[in-house]
C-alpha cells in the first residue's frame, strides 16, 4: 500500500497506524462497495441496489454515466456485475482507465477542457435518453473539478479562476460547491434533469463530511437545496472577487432573473434514487477492526472533523496527552481514529503538501512520546502534492522553530519529506475524505 514500509514501521506503533489506514483505504475500494450493496437476481434480470430493486426487463438500454476518482472502479464494478446489459456510456476521471465506457480524463483539482469535454459529453448521451432507458450514475469525489460544464455565457478560465479562490480561500466543500452549482449545466441536479424521463439511479462514493448526497461531486444527480442567495453569500464570507460573467450570473439569479438548480420538491426526482455505497465511516470501521484485532481499545474521535488543518493537529495532541496521563477518551494501548476534511487557508506565497500533511506536522511539534499519528486523504494524494499524507511521532521535529516557519509558509511536505515523513500509496482508486490513525501506547 504504502511505498517504503519498512522503513516507516519502525515500531509496532507505527507498524499498527499503517495497518489501519491500509485496511480503511482498503474497504473503501468501489469494487468492494459493489459486491457488498448490488447484486444480480439469479435469472440476470433484477437489479437489487441496497434493497432497490430496477427489473431489467423494463428497459431497453441500461446507460453508465458519472464522473470523479472513484468512477472507474465503479464502472469496472458494474461491467463486472452486468455484462453485455451494460449499452453504453462515459465516465471522466483523472487518470486514463480499461474500461467498456467512454473515458474522458478531467483536471482536478482544478477543472481542464478535458473536464469540460467529458461533462458535455455525459450531458449528451444523457438528452438521449427516455422512459426506457435506465442511468447507473457512479458519482464521487473529485466529480466537482471533473465534471465541469460551464452554463452559457461562463468560460473554462472564468470557472477555473473562482474555482482556485475558493480552493485557497479555506472554504468548506459544501460552501464551495454552492458557487460551482450555479455555474454548471451538469451540477446540482443537472445530470438528473437532462436525463428526462429516464430511470436514474446514483451510486455514491462519498467523500464528505456527514456523507451528504447532495455535496458529493456537487451532487448532479440530487436536488440543490442551495440557492443563488448562498452562492453570493459564500463569495462575500471569504472576500471572492469572481469574474464578471459569474458576479453577473449570481446577481442575475438572485434576482429571479436565472433559474434555478431543481429543489428537492422537483418532480424529476420521482425517476431517481441515490445511495451511499462508500463512505467515511467505511474506512473507520475498518480501520478500527484491525486496531482490535491486536487488542488495543479503540475510540471515534469524530468522523466529520473539519476546520483548520494545523488547529485539527493540535486536537490530536490534546487527545493523545489526555489519553497518556488519564486513559481517556482511549486506554493505553489504544487507538483514536478520525475522519473528515479540514482545510488550509493559503497565504500569498506556498509551499508543498496539502491539509493531512499540515495536520500531522502540527501535531508532531507538540506530539507527546508514546504517541504515533498517521494522517492522510484516502484518494492518495494530499492536497496537490503526490504524497498522500505523513505518519509522524515525536522524533519527527528537531527543530520546533523551523517546523513553525515552514507550517506558516503552508510548507509542511517540504519539512515532512525531509524528514522521511512522508507516506506515498499513489492513486489508491477510491476517496472517501480523510484518515487518521492514532496510536497511543505509552
Amino acid at each position: 500500500m504504502f511505498e517504503n514500509r519498512e522503513t516507516h514501521a519502525r515500531s509496532p506503533a507505527h507498524e499498527l497506524a499503517l495497518d489501519c489506514l491500509a485496511a480503511g483505504i482498503e474497504a473503501a475500494q468501489p469494487e468492494v462497495a459493489v459486491a457488498r450493496h448490488l447484486s444480480l437476481s439469479a435469472d440476470g434480470e433484477t437489479l437489487d441496489v441496497m434493497g432497490e430493486t430496477y427489473d431489467l426487463g423494463n428497459y431497453d438500454r441500461v446507460l453508465v454515466l458519472g464522473g470523479g476518482k472513484a468512477a472507474g472502479g465503479l464502472a469496472r464494478a458494474l461491467r463486472d456485475l452486468l455484462g453485455d446489459r451494460i449499452d453504453g456510456g462515459a465516465v471522466v476521471l483523472d487518470a486514463p482507465a480499461d474500461l467498456t465506457v467512454e473515458v474522458h480524463v478531467g483536471g482536478h483539482p482544478v477543472p481542464d477542457e478535458g473536464s469540460v469535454a467529458g461533462a458535455r459529453r455525459l450531458l449528451e448521451l444523457a438528452h438521449d435518453a427516455d422512459e426506457r432507458t435506465l442511468v447507473l450514475a457512479p458519482i464521487t469525489g473529485g466529480g466537482s473539478a471533473l465534471l465541469a460544464a460551464p452554463v452559457e455565457g461562463v468560460s473554462l478560465e472564468e470557472l477555473r479562476t473562482v474555482t482556485e479562490s475558493l480552493l485557497a480561500s479555506g472554504a468548506s466543500i459544501d460552501e464551495m460547491n454552492a458557487v460551482r452549482k450555479h455555474c454548471s449545466a451538469i451540477k446540482g441536479g443537472g445530470l438528473a434533469r437532462a436525463c428526462g424521463d429516464a430511470t436514474v439511479v446514483g451510486l455514491l462514493v462519498s467523500d464528505v463530511v456527514g456523507d451528504d448526497p447532495a455535496v458529493v461531486a456537487s451532487g448532479p444527480t440530487v436536488p440543490d437545496s442551495s440557492t443563488f442567495a448562498d452562492a453570493r453569500a459564500v463569495l462575500d464570507r471569504y472576500g471572492i472577487d469572481p469574474p464578471d460573467s459569474i458576479d453577473e450570473r449570481i446577481d442575475r439569479g438572485v434576482e429571479g432573473g436565472v433559474e434555478e438548480t431543481p429543489n428537492p420538491g422537483d418532480a424529476l426526482f420521482e425517476r431517481v434514487s441515490n445511495h451511499v455505497l462508500v463512505g467515511g465511516h467505511t474506512a473507520i470501521e475498518a480501520a478500527r477492526e484491525v486496531a482490535e484485532e491486536h487488542d488495543h481499545g479503540t475510540r471515534l474521535l469524530s468522523a466529520r472533523l473539519r476546520g483548520e488543518a494545523a488547529e485539527a493537529g493540535l486536537t490530536h495532541v490534546a487527545v493523545a496527552e489526555e489519553s497518556l496521563d488519564t486513559g481517556e477518551p482511549v486506554t493505553i494501548p489504544g487507538v483514536v481514529l478520525s475522519g473528515g476534511e479540514t482545510t488550509v487557508t493559503l497565504g500569498d506565497t506556498y509551499g508543498e503538501g496539502g491539509p493531512s500533511q499540515e495536520l500531522a506536522l502540527r501535531a508532531a511539534i507538540e506530539l507527546p512520546e508514546g504517541a504515533v499519528l498517521a494522517s492522510v486523504d484516502t484518494d492518495g494524494r494530499d492536497g496537490g502534492s503526490d504524497a498522500a499524507g505523513a505518519l509522524v511521532d515525536a522524533s519527527t521535529v528537531e527543530d520546533a522553530d523551523e517546523a513553525r516557519d515552514a507550517l506558516a509558509r503552508n510548507d509542511a511536505g517540504s519539512y515532512l519529506g525531509s524528514r522521511g515523513a512522508l507516506l506515498h500509496s499513489g492513486r489508491t482508486g477510491t476517496n472517501v475524505n480523510d484518515l487518521r490513525v492514532l496510536v497511543v501506547s505509552g
